[in-house]
């Protein structure tokens, strides 16, 4: 795949800016500490999943000092529908007392202080720093790194590699809502299993070979796949003809 150029990732921002000017996190929250709590719970989780469990435990903790108050027993009961939650519970009833205790009750604005949060990756700290405080952070989740690789917009093996190949190749007048351009692309039309190119903006830009320009595409793919994957049938041995059946002479020697 070739490398790349500014000036093709400035026309790839220019349309994906074009249906979303101003993007927004799918995740509900509240304030930078439901944020925070948000995108912890999200990891491994969809945000619809997640929606559903924080819409009604925000009402009742949406502070460090609320949700410490509530315990892991209780925040279990709110949160028991999102996978790995009996961890996850744990781990923001740890963070919301490191903020009491380390913080002053407000969420810090740093990555170096937001990773010393239990459960609070590299990821998380630049989603918060995007979503809360405005800063032009880029936070690799499965539909960035599946997105920049596939197009060759930013190609890496690891999360970080990716994030810091796009922090090169973004366009600044770019870079604050670059993040949810990418995860919203990822998540609708650059799909895991079945990218949707008919309908991508970007479809002349990107570096995939394999593009499905029909929704129909992958099931003749499928289909001719299958036709020849088949085992084929044998052909039937040719039956062999009777040979003509050897006469036997017996002559009989004349009687002397």
């Amino acid at each position: 795949m070739p490398k790349m150029t500014r000036n093709t990732a400035r026309k790839i921002f220019e349309r994906l800016s074009e249906s979303s000017p101003e993007p927004q996190t799918e995740l509900y929250f509240k304030n930078p500490f439901t944020l925070v709590v948000a995108v912890a719970l999200s990891a491994q989780a969809t945000d619809v999943g997640v929606n559903k469990a924080t819409k009604t435990l925000f009402e009742v903790a949406d502070t460090p000092q609320k949700m410490a108050a509530l315990g892991e027993k209780k925040l279990g009961e709110y949160i028991k529908t999102i996978g790995l939650w009996r961890g996850k519970a744990k781990n923001v009833i740890a963070l919301s007392k490191k903020i009491i205790d380390e913080f002053g009750g407000e969420v810090p604005q740093t990555r170096e202080e937001l990773e010393t949060l239990p459960g609070v990756g590299r990821k998380t700290a630049n989603v918060v720093m995007n979503v809360a405080f405005g800063q032009p952070t880029i936070a690799v989740d499965t539909h960035i790194f599946r997105v920049c690789n596939r197009t060759g917009l930013a190609t890496g093996k690891t999360p970080l590699a990716v994030e810091l190949g796009l922090e090169k190749i973004i366009p600044d007048d770019f870079m604050l809502h670059a993040h949810h351009w990418l995860i919203l692309h990822g998540r609708y039309i650059c799909k895991a299993r079945k990218p949707e190119c008919w309908r991508c903006p970007i479809v002349d830009l990107c570096g995939f070979k394999e593009k499905v320009m029909s929704p129909d595409q992958p099931k003749k793919e499928k289909a001719k796949a299958a036709k020849k994957s088949a085992p084929k049938k044998k052909a039937a041995p040719k039956k062999k003809l009777a040979g003509k059946p050897k006469l036997r002479a017996t002559k009989r020697k004349a009687a002397s």
